[in-house]
């Protein structure tokens, strides 16, 4: 007699569970941008913070016409990626915008890397050199100069990892999306310890695959295969800290590799995948753009702002100036006047 216990699984169902498993990448990575936007989101303040920072108070510089000049440069730079990003969204239906991220992770990395090269141009760093910025913007983070939402870091050798400044990093992430700020922290913090552990591994190939630097067994002299935790820790200082700029580098996608088509292919909410990379792209954007403006002084930036090519006129970057930079600089209230974002 058959046996009709156990009912037999569609090829529907097969599939189903097929296309879910190859989505499992795509959706982590998107639980992990969305687990940031919410951690912003739940911890900002109306001004984002700064001026609370002593760092900020005590921020200032002195620059020439002709760097201003070049901070101007990089700044037009930042916003007409931030524009193209922003545009994206405005056409996109969800199919559009699933093909988009071939060019939208880039966006979203390259115009907060302008900006912060702006912003590091005001601290005296000016460089190109990605490991350069990537150590001073670490720094910075961990001297506090950026509000409480996005001043996180990972630090320690592999296997040895310690979070600071998210207290609830250490609970087991979850596969959905945050609903809770326990989730979001639980999920940062995942997010920060595998972006470090992949560094480490990138690091430590660096090192041993350079003669001069490489560990060496100290009984037979050749280079060592295997690594101990006292290994690890010997290539730590070559880490610096882990920051939400490290996790925004994992964006750094080539458009010709095999892990941009499992993005592509995966069934997730591509919008809110697109919406949370403009969330924390606007959010950073604006902390370094009030920096600039406080380094070059608050008409210099208007005048900036005022100046900029036509199709950035009137649009999110003087919003953000009237909603956000004017009132942390003044301490006044932003002005009423209405611009389209």
């Amino acid at each position: 007699m058959e046996n009709n216990m156990f009912p037999l699984v569609t090829d529907e169902q097969k599939q189903a569970e097929e296309t879910w498993r190859k989505s499992i990448p795509a959706q982590v990575f998107l639980n992990y941008f969305f687990a940031i936007n919410y951690h912003i989101q739940e911890g900002d303040d109306a001004q984002g913070g700064l001026q609370h920072l002593p760092y900020f108070r005590a921020h200032q510089a002195e620059l020439a016409d002709s760097d201003v000049a070049a901070i101007t440069k990089l700044l037009h730079a930042c916003w007409s990626t931030e524009y193209a990003l922003r545009a994206t969204a405005e056409l996109g239906d969800e199919d559009y915008l699933r093909n988009a991220l071939h060019w939208t992770f880039p966006q979203a990395y390259h115009t907060i890397l302008s900006g912060l090269q702006a912003f590091l141009y005001t601290t005296g760093v000016r460089s190109n050199n990605p490991a350069l910025i990537q150590r001073e913007v670490g720094r910075l983070v961990v001297r506090n100069a950026y509000p409480r939402p996005v001043s996180f870091y990972a630090a320690g050798a592999y296997g040895d990892f310690s979070i600071h400044r998210l207290p609830l990093a250490g609970y087991k992430a979850g596969l959905h999306i945050a609903s809770k700020e326990i989730d979001a922290q639980a999920q940062i913090g995942q997010f920060l310890r595998t972006t470090r552990k992949q560094k480490a591994m990138i690091v430590r190939q660096q090192v041993q695959a350079n003669p001069n630097t490489a560990l060496r067994s100290q009984k037979t002299g050749k280079v060592l295969d295997k690594w101990t935790a006292q290994h690890w820790q010997q290539i730590t200082w070559r880490l610096g800290y882990t920051t939400i700029f490290d996790l925004l580098s994992r964006l750094r996608i080539s458009q010709t590799s095999r892990e941009i088509g499992r993005y592509v292919e995966a069934e997730i909410d591509f919008k809110l995948f697109h919406q949370s990379l403009l969330n924390i792209v606007s959010y950073l954007n604006g902390i370094h753009e009030t920096y600039i403006a406080k380094a070059i002084g608050l008409e210099r930036y208007r005048q900036v702002v005022a100046e900029l090519p036509k199709h950035l006129q009137h649009s999110f970057v003087a919003e953000r100036l009237r909603k956000q930079v004017e009132p942390t600089i003044t301490g006044e209230a932003p002005t009423q006047m209405g611009i389209a974002a």
